[in-house]
C-alpha cells in the first residue's frame, strides 16, 4: 500500500458516482474541487465545508479542524478565504492512501488523546453502473482513545447550501442566490439535513439539493449557522463547538442586515455525532454527504447561456432520485452490501500477483470514468468529452479516435460502451457511411462539415465488435451492423478508392492534423476493422462481403509490410515530403501499429508478419523512452520535465527529421504510453512494458502530480484508459461471450498468478499454478454474475 504524506500536496483522490461528479479528498484531509455541478472547478474551493472534532475529558478539552496543517507557499493575494479554515486549529499530519475505490486517510497529531482515521469512498461495482452511479460520497472517521480516562468525543460534519451556487467573486466569496432553505429530516433510522432553495427554477442548470446525513442515533442537527456579517457564522459555531462539542443555538433572526454583504445568501448547517470512548477504545462517526444537480446546459459547450424556458437534458441520476436526500438515504440504507461487493472488486485487483505499477496504472485511471469528462443523460446514454478544462469540458463529442485507446469502460462497464456504439452507428453516422469523429446531433445540432477520422472510423468499427464479444448480445449487434457495413465502406471509398489495401489522401487522425501518403499507423487500424468486419459478416452469413474484406486486408497488409518497413519499423511513406507540414516520413512512430495492439486486445490475430510487429514494438521503446529529459528539444506542450521518465509519440533515429513535424511528435502521453508498454507486454518484452508503466506512475507521484489525474489536453484525459490493456496484456484474458468461453496465457509468474477479470456476464479471481512437471492449473473464482457454462481456455496470443 503507497501513502502519499500530507507535504504530497498534488496527491487528491476523486470521489463520486458515474455521471454524478466528484469532490476531491486531499492528502491533508480537505475538500476540494468540488466538480458536482456538472462541469469541471478544477481548483475550486467552497467556503465552510469541513469536519472538525472536540474531545474532552476531566478538565481537558481539544477542538481541530479534520485537516492537517497546509504547507507553504502561502501565496494568496488577499490572505486565505475565511470559509477555507487555514487560520483554525487542525491536526498536525495525515497521510493518504487508495486502494480503489476506497481512499484511507490517517491523522497524526501527538498532542491529542485520540487516534483519528477517515476512509472515504463512493459504491463502485463493475456491471453495476447505476449502484457505481450514486451522488454521493460515505465518510467514515474512526476514533480511538488512546488515553487513560474517558473523553468525550464529537465530530460535526458541516456543508454550506450550494442550491443555485453560480461560482465565486473575485474575493472568493460564493456566488449564492437568495431563498436557501435548510431542513432537518428524519427517515426511518436516518437523520440529517436537506439543503434546497425553493425560489430557483426547477429547470435552471444550477437548481439542485445537497444532504448531510448519518445513521447514528447520537446525531445531532444545526439547521442553520447564525447568518452574521463577515464571518460571523464560523465565530459562533467554534464558540459552541470548542466549548463542549455542542452545534450551538439554530439561527432564528438577524439585526444586521445591512452589514451581511455578500454572506447575505450564506445558509451553512451540521451533523453532529458524539460517543463516549472508554480507555482502549474506538467507534465509528458516519457520515453521507450527497448531492442533486438534476438539469445539464442541452449543448457540449457548458458555457451556452441558458434564458428561462429553454430545454436541458436531464441527468441519469435525476430519473433515479428526487433530491439529494434521496441519492444519500440510498447509499446508506444499503450500504452493507454495496460496500461488501466493492471491495469485492478490490480485494481481486489488489491481490493480483501483477505488477504494483500496473495496478495503480489500471485503477488509477478509472477515476476518468467518474470524472467530468463523462456523464449519462436521462435516457442512461454515455457521452464524454477527451477531458475536462478548469472549468469547461475540452474537446467534445466522445471523440472517436480519442476514445479508440481507452478499454477502462468497456471492459468494466460494457452497457455504457454499448450506448456510445448506438450513437455513434445509429445516430451520427450518415446514410453514404461518413461517422463525424464528433458526437453533435445527440444534442440537436448539425456540424457545417461532416469530418471523419480515418482512426476514429475504423477504429470504432474494432470498438462494435469487442462490445459483441464482450456482451454476446446478438440483437445489439444486428442493430447496428447495417451501419457498420456502411461506416467501413465508406472508408473504402475515401481513402482506399483504388482497393489497393493502402490508404491514401487526406487522412484526419487523433493528432488533429492530416495525415498524406502511406501512414503505418492508418493503414493498420483499417486492417484490423476489416478484420474485425469479417468476423461480424461470417456471423450473420454474408461470406462474400467477408471474403472481400479479408482479400483487401491481406492484400494491403501485404503491401504494407513490403514498402514501408525499413528493417527497424515501419514508416510514412510520402513523395516530396518537403512540400507538406505536419507529417513525420522516417520518424518511429510510437502509434505505428496501433491497430495491432487493438487486434491482440480483441484476439484478431497478427495483422502483419510476427517477427516484423515483434521489432517494430521494440524499436519505439528502444528509441522512444528515455530515462530524462535533461537537454530535450520540445518546443510543444510539456507533459514530462528535466528529471522525469518517459516515451515521446515520435523520435528519428535515423535521422530526416522534418524541420516542422506534426505538432505533438515532442510530446509524452499517458494513454499512448501505456497501449506501447501493453503492446511490449503482447509481445513478450514484459520487462521492458513495465518499465514504461513505472516511469509514468513516477511522474504522478503525489509531488510532482497528481496520482489519480493523468492529463493531455485536460485533466482525467480519457486516453489514460489505455491502461487497462495492461491488465488484459499481463493475463493474456480474451472473453468471448456469443461462445461462453474465457481464456487467459499469463505473460509473468505463471507458476504461481492470480489477478482479476472481468466480462460482461461477470468478474471474478482468475488462479494459475504450474508444478515443476509443467502441468498447469486453472481455476476461476466468480465474484459477481453470473458465468455458469463457460469454457475455461489457456494457450498463446
Amino acid at each position: 500500500m503507497k501513502w502519499y504524506p500530507n507535504t504530497a500536496t498534488e496527491a487528491g483522490f476523486p470521489i463520486g458516482g458515474i455521471g454524478t461528479g466528484t469532490v476531491t479528498l486531499g492528502s491533508d484531509g480537505d475538500l476540494r474541487d468540488w466538480e458536482i455541478f456538472n462541469r469541471p472547478n478544477k481548483g475550486g474551493q467552497i467556503g465552510y465545508g469541513f469536519f472538525a472534532l472536540h474531545v474532552e475529558g476531566q478538565d481537558k478539552r481539544d477542538t481541530r479542524i479534520l485537516r492537517s496543517r497546509k504547507t507553504p507557499p502561502y501565496s494568496q493575494a488577499r490572505g486565505y478565504h475565511p470559509g477555507w479554515l487555514y487560520g483554525m486549529p487542525c491536526m498536525e499530519r495525515s497521510r493518504l492512501s487508495v486502494e480503489y475505490p476506497f481512499a484511507d486517510l490517517e491523522f497524526e497529531d501527538d498532542s491529542l488523546p485520540v487516534k483519528v482515521t477517515l476512509t472515504a469512498f463512493n459504491p463502485f461495482i463493475p456491471l453495476q453502473a447505476e449502484d457505481s452511479g450514486i451522488p454521493a460520497a460515505l465518510f467514515r472517521y474512526k476514533i480511538k482513545n488512546e488515553s487513560g480516562i474517558p473523553l468525550r468525543t464529537t465530530v460535526a460534519a458541516s456543508l454550506p447550501n450550494l442550491a443555485g451556487y453560480l461560482g465565486n467573486d473575485e474575493f472568493e466569496n460564493m456566488l449564492l442566490p437568495q431563498g436557501a432553505r435548510n431542513r432537518k429530516k428524519q427517515q426511518g433510522g436516518i437523520r440529517g439535513l436537506l439543503m434546497e432553495n425553493p425560489s430557483c427554477l426547477p429547470e435552471h442548470p444550477r437548481t439542485g439539493s445537497m444532504a448531510i446525513l448519518t445513521g447514528d442515533p447520537e446525531g445531532e442537527i444545526q439547521e442553520t449557522w447564525l447568518t452574521g456579517g463577515w464571518w460571523d457564522g464560523m465565530e459562533d459555531f467554534w464558540h459552541h463547538f470548542s466549548q463542549d462539542g455542542s452545534l450551538g443555538v439554530e439561527n432564528t433572526a438577524n439585526s444586521m442586515e445591512s452589514w451581511l454583504g455578500p454572506h447575505k445568501n450564506l445558509r451553512v448547517g451540521s451533523v453532529g455525532i458524539t460517543h463516549m470512548l472508554q480507555p482502549g477504545e474506538e467507534k465509528t462517526f458516519e457520515f453521507v454527504l450527497s448531492w442533486y444537480y438534476p438539469n445539464r446546459i442541452k449543448s457540449w459547450d457548458e458555457d451556452t447561456p441558458w434564458k428561462e424556458g429553454e430545454e436541458t437534458e436531464k441527468n441519469y441520476y435525476a430519473s433515479r432520485y428526487q433530491d439529494a436526500w434521496e441519492a444519500g438515504a440510498d447509499l446508506l440504507c444499503r450500504l452493507p452490501e454495496l460496500e461488501k461487493t466493492s471491495r469485492l472488486f478490490t480485494k481481486a485487483i489488489y491481490e493480483s500477483t501483477l505488477p504494483e505499477a500496473v495496478v495503480e496504472a489500471v485503477c488509477a485511471n478509472i477515476t476518468a470514468l467518474r470524472s467530468t469528462t463523462c456523464f449519462r443523460i436521462a435516457d442512461g446514454t454515455f457521452l464524454a468529452y477527451e477531458g475536462s478544462h478548469e472549468r469547461k469540458g475540452s474537446c467534445p463529442g466522445t471523440c472517436t479516435h480519442v476514445w479508440n485507446y481507452a478499454q477502462t469502460v468497456a471492459w468494466l462497464f460494457p452497457e455504457l460502451e454499448r450506448s456510445a456504439r448506438r450513437i455513434e452507428f445509429g445516430l451520427e453516422t450518415r446514410e453514404d457511411g461518413c461517422m463525424p469523429f464528433r458526437n453533435e446531433r445527440i444534442f440537436g445540432s448539425e456540424p457545417e462539415e461532416a469530418v471523419p477520422a480515418a482512426d476514429g472510423q475504423f477504429g470504432t468499427i474494432v470498438r462494435l465488435y469487442r462490445e459483441w464479444l464482450l456482451s454476446g448480445e446478438e440483437e445489439f449487434l444486428k442493430e447496428l451492423w447495417p451501419k457498420a457495413k456502411k461506416a467501413l465502406e465508406y472508408g473504402i471509398r475515401n481513402w482506399d478508392p483504388d482497393e489497393d489495401g493502402m490508404l491514401s489522401g487526406r487522412q484526419h487522425n487523433t493528432y488533429d492534423i492530416e495525415f498524406y501518403g502511406t501512414v503505418p499507423m492508418l493503414n493498420s487500424i483499417y486492417y484490423a476493422a476489416l478484420a474485425a468486419g469479417e468476423k461480424m459478416a461470417i456471423y450473420f452469413g454474408e461470406e462474400e462481403t467477408a471474403e472481400r474484406w479479408r482479400e483487401l486486408r491481406q492484400k494491403g497488409s501485404k503491401k504494407m509490410d513490403q514498402e514501408l518497413w525499413n528493417g527497424a519499423y515501419y514508416i510514412q511513406k510520402l513523395e516530396d515530403i518537403g512540400s507538406y507540414r505536419f507529417q513525420y516520413g522516417e520518424g518511429c512512430l510510437a502509434d505505428q501499429i496501433l491497430g495491432q495492439f487493438f487486434a491482440h486486445v480483441n484476439r484478431l490475430g497478427y495483422l502483419f508478419p510476427k517477427d516484423h510487429v515483434r521489432q517494430a514494438v521494440y524499436s519505439i521503446y528502444e528509441n522512444n523512452y528515455r530515462d530524462n529529459f535533461i537537454g530535450a528539444v520540445n518546443a510543444q506542450r510539456a507533459y514530462a520535465m528535466e528529471e522525469d521518465k518517459g516515451l515521446v509519440l515520435c523520435s528519428w533515429p535515423q535521422g530526416n527529421r522534418p524541420v516542422i513535424p506534426f505538432c505533438y511528435s515532442e510530446e509524452v502521453w499517458t494513454g499512448v504510453e501505456y497501449q506501447v508498454a501493453s503492446h511490449l507486454i503482447y509481445e513478450g518484452y514484459t520487462e521492458e512494458g513495465v518499465r514504461v508503466v513505472e516511469a509514468v506512475r513516477s511522474r504522478y507521484d503525489g509531488f510532482k502530480r497528481n496520482p489519480w489525474n493523468e492529463v493531455e489536453c485536460g485533466n482525467h484525459y480519457a486516453r489514460s484508459m489505455s491502461s487497462y490493456g495492461l491488465l488484459l496484456a499481463l493475463s493474456g484474458f480474451h472473453a468471448d461471450v456469443p461462445n461462453r468461453e474465457l481464456s487467459f496465457s499469463p505473460k509473468t509468474k505463471e507458476k504461481d498468478f492470480s489477478c482479476f477479470f472481468c466480462c460482461g456476464s461477470g468478474w471474478g479471481i482468475y488462479r494459475q499454478s504450474r508444478d515443476d512437471q509443467g502441468r498447469v492449473t486453472r481455476k476461476l473464482e466468480p465474484l459477481f454474475g453470473n458465468l455458469e457454462g463457460f469454457t475455461l481456455k489457456g494457450g498463446e496470443q
